[in-house]
């Protein structure tokens, strides 16, 4: 058996797996106060009355960090910088905390201003003073060489809680998104420890010993245990469960777009070749650029459960929730309520939506079922208008997939697959809008749950060879080790492997789900004096983000 659960802003959608069918799933309001609760409850459903001993895993999504960053409840950090010549702190992200150390290295990874002890010393007295307890470090060039970065939290951690080193989060170039990228992770590492901690009591209540996992931005899983140190990596996953609970649906090879209809907002997934988008350079969230690696989607602040409004004649609707639509139980109307009263959801309490919608229409001047129409269309008419929007800038520059990446690449989509809570009813005039084949995947509802427990395990590692300094660098693992001037590129492709093998089976990948491939393969020759001196060698690979499981056919 296979648990998934996936822990949205307005639902909790669970599913139990069984010999591959799905045998239990159930959908629950969020309790935004208690997010564990709600987790506890869909866990309680699927498990009454089941043999625990049958479980192979339990994949959880959570909204926590990605909340906890947007709504600024994060705990104070102390950044300390080391970013050497060439960028002013004006060019760099702003943070409440930010200290400046000199050490410095250079593009290469050669130590040019060594550390001073003494600024360290200056660093721990004023975290004393203010109470900060939580630290990120990011040194410019920390990628090529992570050995300042290390020694600076080495010197914090006596201090601390927790210290985020920015070389541990992404061996990619870009400064201040490192930067952003260690601070976002410093900032929610309490809080997504505490959620670990009250998953693993529940287990152990419970007596789960399977393996437990937690979906990542890029749609692939973590064991939930490996999350702790890196828990920035778990933000924005909830749109990354929608998209890897649809890749089963959609026909292979082809350019198309994915729709994620909630009640809060509407997350909107590009695939081009059959394949899902990741952002260029990393996701951004709430104002930060991060080297986070997470699937490209674009949320509007429309969804079922959008507050609807009248303003000086007009039909107004989101970005505001005050709560479920009014035929459940909410205290104003909804696009949800809009289709209730209009027949078109047969759910709900349907007197309750049009008395909801009456005192709208007698504003409009219209009819009861002329305003229920004229809502239901006017939300149609903005997701399809977002989704053109996303496509226009999507065609304006190159695209990545977690394949590779496409110069010249125009993604065409030809077909609209939907998910979520009014995917039946809004799927074919979305997809006649926007002059596409409509789909709704079976158990569309809970498809965010259906990824969150097929995904497989993802892993990423990314090598730097310095052939004329005799030294190989795997910056995510804080390692460097010596190479001869005749080390290959071919080398230095089997070591990467060997090293992702190492890092997959320890976040918890199955050993028959290994699926790797090179995502970045560069040789520069290095020339002194018009001579070769050595190689400078670049490759990454990654464990692809894909399924793990399916469904069998039909479910």
């Amino acid at each position: 058996m296979i648990i998934g659960i996936d822990v949205g802003g307005t639902h909790t959608d669970a599913v139990l797996i069984r010999d591959g069918r799905l045998s239990k799933k159930i959908k629950l309001l969020t309790r935004q106060d208690h997010l564990m609760a709600s987790l506890l409850d869909a866990a309680d459903y699927l498990l009454e009355g089941e043999d625990l001993s049958r479980i192979e895993r339990l994949a959880i999504s959570t909204t926590l960090s990605t909340n906890a960053i947007v709504e600024r409840k994060i705990d104070r950090v102390g950044m300390v910088i080391s970013s050497g010549p060439g960028l002013s702190p004006g060019q760099l992200p702003k943070f409440q905390d930010t200290y400046y150390v000199s050490g410095y290295m250079n593009h290469r990874g050669i130590e040019v201003t060594p550390l001073k002890e003494r600024e360290l010393d200056d660093i721990l007295e004023d975290f004393r003073k203010k109470g900060i307890r939580h630290a990120g470090v990011a040194g410019k060039f920390s990628c090529r060489n992570p050995q300042q970065e290390i020694r600076i939290g080495n010197g914090l951690k006596g201090a601390t809680d927790h210290v985020s080193l920015g070389h541990r989060l992404s061996g990619q170039l870009n400064f201040p998104r490192r930067m952003a990228t260690a601070y976002l992770n410093a900032a929610i590492w309490s809080r997504h420890r505490q959620f670990v901690r009250e998953v693993e009591n529940f287990m152990a209540e419970k007596r789960i010993t399977a393996p437990c996992y937690i979906l990542k931005a890029d749609g692939g899983t973590i064991e939930l245990p490996q999350s702790v140190d890196t828990p920035a990596q778990t933000i924005l996953s909830g749109p990354a469960a929608s998209i890897m609970g649809t890749l089963p649906f959609v026909e292979p090879g082809q350019d198309a777009v994915i729709l994620d209809i909630g009640g809060t907002t509407t997350d909107i997934a590009v695939l081009a070749d059959g394949v899902p988008l990741l952002e260029p350079l990393g996701v951004t969230l709430g104002g930060y650029k991060t080297l986070i690696r997470g699937l490209r989607t674009r949320s509007i602040g429309i969804g079922g459960d959008s507050t609807v409004k009248i303003v000086q004649g007009r039909i107004v609707i989101g970005p505001e929730r005050t709560g479920p639509a009014v035929a459940f139980g909410g205290p104003a109307p909804t696009p949800t309520d809009a289709m209730v009263a209009s027949g078109r959801l047969p759910l709900g309490d349907r007197k309750a939506s049009e008395q909801a919608l009456q005192p709208l229409a007698e504003q409009m001047k219209r009819s009861l079922p002329e305003t229920a129409e004229a809502i239901f269309s006017l939300t149609c008419d903005l997701i399809a208008q977002a989704v053109t929007e996303v496509m226009e800038d999507i065609n304006s520059q190159p695209v990545y997939t977690i394949h590779e990446l496409l110069e010249g690449k125009t993604v065409v989509p030809k077909a609209l697959y939907a998910v979520g809570g009014p995917a039946e009813v809004m799927a074919a005039p979305l997809g006649k809008r926007l002059g596409w084949s409509s789909h709704v995947p079976g158990n569309a509802e809970v498809a965010n749950a259906i990824g969150v427990a097929l995904s497989r395990t993802t892993a990423e590692v990314a090598l730097l060879a310095d052939t004329e300094r005799g030294i190989l660098t795997f910056a995510e693992e804080g390692l460097q080790i010596p190479v001869s001037k005749r080390f290959s590129r071919e080398e230095a492709i089997g070591l990467a492997r060997e090293k992702l093998l190492e890092k997959a089976r320890r976040l918890g990948a199955s050993e028959n789900d290994m699926d790797m491939e090179i995502t970045e393969d560069l040789v520069f020759p290095m020339v002194r004096d018009f001579y070769a001196t050595g190689k400078n060698i670049r490759i990454k690979v990654q464990i692809k983000p894909g399924l793990a499981s399916y469904l069998k056919s039909g479910e």
